[in-house]
Protein backbone atom coordinates (compact mmCIF):
# COMPACT_ATOMS: atom_id res chain seq x y z
CA UNK A 1 0.00 0.00 0.00
CA UNK A 2 1.70 3.16 -1.18
CA UNK A 3 1.40 5.83 1.79
CA UNK A 4 -1.24 8.56 1.95
CA UNK A 5 -0.54 11.81 1.95
CA UNK A 6 -1.75 14.57 4.50
CA UNK A 7 -2.69 18.85 4.86
CA UNK A 8 1.18 20.15 4.84
CA UNK A 9 1.48 23.57 6.47
CA UNK A 10 5.66 23.84 6.20
CA UNK A 11 8.06 22.57 3.19
CA UNK A 12 9.54 20.36 5.62
CA UNK A 13 6.52 18.49 5.85
CA UNK A 14 6.03 18.22 2.29
CA UNK A 15 9.47 16.56 1.97
CA UNK A 16 8.62 14.28 4.00
CA UNK A 17 5.89 13.08 2.38
CA UNK A 18 7.54 13.12 -1.07
CA UNK A 19 10.11 11.04 0.34
CA UNK A 20 7.39 8.20 2.01
CA UNK A 21 6.64 8.30 -1.81
CA UNK A 22 10.02 7.83 -3.41
CA UNK A 23 10.82 5.41 -0.85
CA UNK A 24 7.45 3.06 -1.28
CA UNK A 25 7.90 3.50 -4.99
CA UNK A 26 10.98 2.29 -5.13
CA UNK A 27 10.39 -0.70 -2.79
CA UNK A 28 7.20 -1.51 -5.47
CA UNK A 29 8.92 -0.81 -8.55
CA UNK A 30 6.10 2.09 -9.12
CA UNK A 31 6.81 3.93 -11.86
CA UNK A 32 5.03 7.07 -10.52
CA UNK A 33 8.23 7.35 -8.19
CA UNK A 34 10.11 8.97 -11.07
CA UNK A 35 7.98 12.32 -11.27
CA UNK A 36 8.36 12.34 -6.78
CA UNK A 37 12.27 11.97 -7.40
CA UNK A 38 12.39 15.08 -9.64
CA UNK A 39 9.93 16.98 -7.55
CA UNK A 40 11.97 15.75 -4.38
CA UNK A 41 14.66 18.16 -5.62
CA UNK A 42 12.87 20.86 -6.89
CA UNK A 43 11.15 21.20 -3.05
CA UNK A 44 14.42 20.90 -1.87
CA UNK A 45 16.22 23.91 -3.83
CA UNK A 46 13.50 26.14 -3.21
CA UNK A 47 13.56 25.25 0.47
CA UNK A 48 17.19 26.27 0.02
CA UNK A 49 16.64 29.60 -1.82
CA UNK A 50 13.97 30.38 1.02
CA UNK A 51 16.56 29.94 3.88
CA UNK A 52 19.31 31.72 1.86
CA UNK A 53 16.62 34.77 1.19
CA UNK A 54 16.24 34.33 -2.24
CA UNK A 55 12.92 35.78 -2.96
CA UNK A 56 11.38 39.26 -2.38
CA UNK A 57 9.11 37.97 0.01
CA UNK A 58 10.13 34.58 1.25
CA UNK A 59 7.93 33.82 4.17
CA UNK A 60 5.04 34.42 1.49
CA UNK A 61 6.99 31.75 -0.88
CA UNK A 62 6.69 28.79 1.58
CA UNK A 63 3.43 29.29 1.85
CA UNK A 64 2.93 29.26 -2.23
CA UNK A 65 5.62 26.44 -2.40
CA UNK A 66 3.54 24.18 0.10
CA UNK A 67 0.23 25.31 -1.89
CA UNK A 68 2.22 24.21 -4.87
CA UNK A 69 3.09 20.87 -4.08
CA UNK A 70 0.03 20.30 -2.24
CA UNK A 71 -1.91 20.23 -5.09
CA UNK A 72 0.15 17.15 -6.61
CA UNK A 73 0.03 15.14 -2.78
CA UNK A 74 -3.84 15.75 -3.13
CA UNK A 75 -4.17 14.30 -6.89
CA UNK A 76 -2.01 11.39 -5.61
CA UNK A 77 -4.24 10.59 -3.03
CA UNK A 78 -7.23 10.97 -4.95
CA UNK A 79 -6.00 8.65 -7.36
CA UNK A 80 -4.55 5.68 -4.85
CA UNK A 81 -8.04 5.99 -3.33
CA UNK A 82 -9.65 5.12 -6.36
CA UNK A 83 -10.89 8.93 -6.72
CA UNK A 84 -10.70 11.21 -9.37
CA UNK A 85 -7.90 13.74 -9.80
CA UNK A 86 -7.49 16.50 -11.91
CA UNK A 87 -8.09 14.89 -16.05
CA UNK A 88 -4.08 15.98 -16.38
CA UNK A 89 -2.91 14.12 -13.61
CA UNK A 90 -5.46 11.11 -14.50
CA UNK A 91 -3.56 10.50 -17.13
CA UNK A 92 -0.06 10.97 -15.85
CA UNK A 93 -0.83 8.44 -12.80
CA UNK A 94 -2.53 5.99 -15.32
CA UNK A 95 0.53 6.12 -17.34
CA UNK A 96 2.67 4.17 -14.72
CA UNK A 97 0.91 0.76 -15.65
CA UNK A 98 2.16 1.29 -19.76
CA UNK A 99 6.07 -0.94 -19.11
CA UNK A 100 6.77 0.63 -22.45
CA UNK A 101 6.46 4.46 -21.41
CA UNK A 102 10.04 5.92 -21.24
CA UNK A 103 11.44 7.67 -18.26
CA UNK A 104 11.50 10.87 -19.75
CA UNK A 105 7.65 10.65 -20.66
CA UNK A 106 6.58 9.79 -16.80
CA UNK A 107 8.47 12.94 -16.17
CA UNK A 108 6.95 15.13 -18.71
CA UNK A 109 3.28 13.83 -17.89
CA UNK A 110 4.01 15.02 -14.40
CA UNK A 111 5.59 18.66 -14.76
CA UNK A 112 2.62 18.64 -17.39
CA UNK A 113 -0.04 18.72 -14.86
CA UNK A 114 1.84 20.79 -12.23
CA UNK A 115 3.18 23.61 -14.13
CA UNK A 116 0.76 23.87 -16.48
CA UNK A 117 -2.43 23.50 -13.99
CA UNK A 118 -1.32 23.64 -10.52
CA UNK A 119 1.03 26.65 -10.60
CA UNK A 120 -1.18 29.02 -11.67
CA UNK A 121 -4.10 27.87 -9.21
CA UNK A 122 -1.51 27.69 -6.35
CA UNK A 123 -0.29 30.91 -7.78
CA UNK A 124 -3.97 32.52 -7.26
CA UNK A 125 -3.98 30.91 -3.82
CA UNK A 126 -1.54 32.12 -2.43
CA UNK A 127 -2.29 35.73 -3.32
CA UNK A 128 -5.81 35.33 -2.14
CA UNK A 129 -7.06 38.27 -4.08
CA UNK A 130 -4.22 40.39 -4.26
CA UNK A 131 -2.02 42.41 -6.61
CA UNK A 132 -0.69 39.56 -9.06
CA UNK A 133 2.40 42.02 -9.78
CA UNK A 134 3.14 41.67 -5.95
CA UNK A 135 4.23 38.03 -6.73
CA UNK A 136 5.63 37.99 -10.21
CA UNK A 137 9.00 38.81 -9.68
CA UNK A 138 9.21 35.65 -7.29
CA UNK A 139 7.00 33.77 -9.51
CA UNK A 140 9.66 34.10 -12.23
CA UNK A 141 12.41 33.04 -9.91
CA UNK A 142 10.80 30.05 -9.25
CA UNK A 143 10.16 29.02 -12.83
CA UNK A 144 14.18 29.60 -13.47
CA UNK A 145 14.44 27.19 -10.32
CA UNK A 146 12.07 25.06 -12.16
CA UNK A 147 14.19 25.47 -15.14
CA UNK A 148 17.45 24.95 -13.54
CA UNK A 149 16.34 21.38 -12.27
CA UNK A 150 14.99 20.42 -15.59
CA UNK A 151 17.94 20.84 -17.46
CA UNK A 152 19.55 18.62 -15.06
CA UNK A 153 17.55 15.81 -16.23
CA UNK A 154 19.81 15.41 -18.67
CA UNK A 155 22.08 14.04 -16.57
CA UNK A 156 19.64 11.59 -14.31
CA UNK A 157 18.30 10.24 -17.75
CA UNK A 158 22.26 9.12 -18.84
CA UNK A 159 22.19 7.17 -15.75
CA UNK A 160 19.60 5.01 -16.67
CA UNK A 161 19.89 5.66 -20.34
CA UNK A 162 23.39 5.48 -21.91
CA UNK A 163 21.79 6.29 -25.36
CA UNK A 164 21.00 9.60 -24.05
CA UNK A 165 24.14 10.74 -23.67
CA UNK A 166 24.91 9.88 -27.56
CA UNK A 167 21.42 11.96 -28.38
CA UNK A 168 22.59 14.87 -26.52
CA UNK A 169 19.61 16.11 -25.17
CA UNK A 170 20.45 19.88 -24.60
CA UNK A 171 22.09 19.80 -28.22
CA UNK A 172 18.95 18.28 -29.87
CA UNK A 173 16.75 19.92 -28.11
CA UNK A 174 15.42 16.55 -27.62
CA UNK A 175 12.42 16.82 -24.76
CA UNK A 176 10.78 19.41 -26.83
CA UNK A 177 11.27 16.65 -30.32
CA UNK A 178 9.61 13.64 -28.47
CA UNK A 179 7.19 15.21 -26.62
CA UNK A 180 6.42 18.60 -27.90
CA UNK A 181 6.53 19.99 -24.50
CA UNK A 182 8.29 23.10 -23.52
CA UNK A 183 9.15 24.16 -20.26
CA UNK A 184 9.81 27.97 -21.37
CA UNK A 185 6.25 27.98 -22.81
CA UNK A 186 4.75 26.54 -20.08
CA UNK A 187 5.70 28.60 -17.43
CA UNK A 188 4.72 31.35 -19.43
CA UNK A 189 1.12 29.68 -20.21
CA UNK A 190 0.89 29.17 -16.30
CA UNK A 191 1.25 32.79 -15.75
CA UNK A 192 -1.49 33.75 -18.00
CA UNK A 193 -3.47 31.34 -17.24
CA UNK A 194 -2.93 32.77 -12.97
CA UNK A 195 -3.60 36.34 -14.28
CA UNK A 196 -7.21 34.99 -15.89
CA UNK A 197 -7.78 33.03 -12.93
CA UNK A 198 -7.08 35.35 -10.22
CA UNK A 199 -10.02 37.13 -12.10
CA UNK A 200 -12.80 34.53 -11.45
CA UNK A 201 -15.41 33.75 -8.50
CA UNK A 202 -17.85 31.18 -7.69
CA UNK A 203 -18.40 28.98 -10.64
CA UNK A 204 -16.56 30.51 -13.12
CA UNK A 205 -13.58 30.34 -10.93
CA UNK A 206 -14.09 26.59 -11.51
CA UNK A 207 -14.93 26.39 -15.14
CA UNK A 208 -11.99 28.37 -15.69
CA UNK A 209 -9.86 25.47 -14.00
CA UNK A 210 -11.63 22.53 -15.84
CA UNK A 211 -11.27 24.25 -19.19
CA UNK A 212 -7.39 24.70 -18.40
CA UNK A 213 -7.58 21.18 -17.15
CA UNK A 214 -9.57 20.27 -20.32
CA UNK A 215 -6.79 21.47 -22.53
CA UNK A 216 -4.10 20.49 -20.80
CA UNK A 217 -5.25 16.29 -20.47
CA UNK A 218 -5.13 16.95 -24.37
CA UNK A 219 -1.60 17.47 -24.63
CA UNK A 220 -1.05 14.64 -21.82
CA UNK A 221 -2.55 12.36 -24.03
CA UNK A 222 -0.09 13.54 -26.69
CA UNK A 223 2.50 13.16 -24.31
CA UNK A 224 1.75 9.78 -23.47
CA UNK A 225 0.70 8.95 -27.17
CA UNK A 226 2.35 10.79 -29.62
CA UNK A 227 0.64 10.92 -33.27
CA UNK A 228 3.67 10.72 -35.03
CA UNK A 229 5.28 7.68 -36.21
CA UNK A 230 9.11 9.02 -36.03
CA UNK A 231 8.30 9.70 -32.73
CA UNK A 232 6.31 6.61 -31.55
CA UNK A 233 9.92 5.10 -33.30
CA UNK A 234 12.25 7.25 -31.20
CA UNK A 235 10.24 6.06 -28.16
CA UNK A 236 10.58 2.59 -28.85
CA UNK A 237 14.38 2.71 -29.61
CA UNK A 238 14.67 4.54 -26.24
CA UNK A 239 13.09 2.08 -24.33
CA UNK A 240 15.23 -1.00 -25.70
CA UNK A 241 18.24 0.53 -24.61
CA UNK A 242 16.65 1.85 -20.82
CA UNK A 243 17.19 0.00 -17.60
CA UNK A 244 14.46 -1.70 -17.06
CA UNK A 245 14.79 -1.69 -12.85
CA UNK A 246 12.23 1.13 -12.30
CA UNK A 247 13.52 0.98 -8.17
CA UNK A 248 17.21 1.99 -9.16
CA UNK A 249 15.73 4.30 -12.36
CA UNK A 250 14.11 6.12 -9.31
CA UNK A 251 17.27 6.35 -6.96
CA UNK A 252 19.23 7.14 -9.78
CA UNK A 253 16.90 10.22 -10.47
CA UNK A 254 17.25 10.96 -6.69
CA UNK A 255 20.53 11.01 -6.47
Amino acid sequence: MLPATTTSTTIDNIILQLEAIISECIATNNRAGYFAALYHRVTVRIKEGIMNKEFENNERMELFDVTFAQRYLDAWTEWKQGKQPTSSWKIAFEAVAHKKDIVLQHLLLGMNAHINLDLGIATVITMDGGDMEGIKNDFNKINSILAALVNKVEDCLVKVNPLMKLLSLQRFNFDELLVQFSIDLARKGAWDFATTLCSKTGTAYNECIASRDAKIAELAANLARPDSWLLRFTVRLIYWYETKNVGKNIADLQS
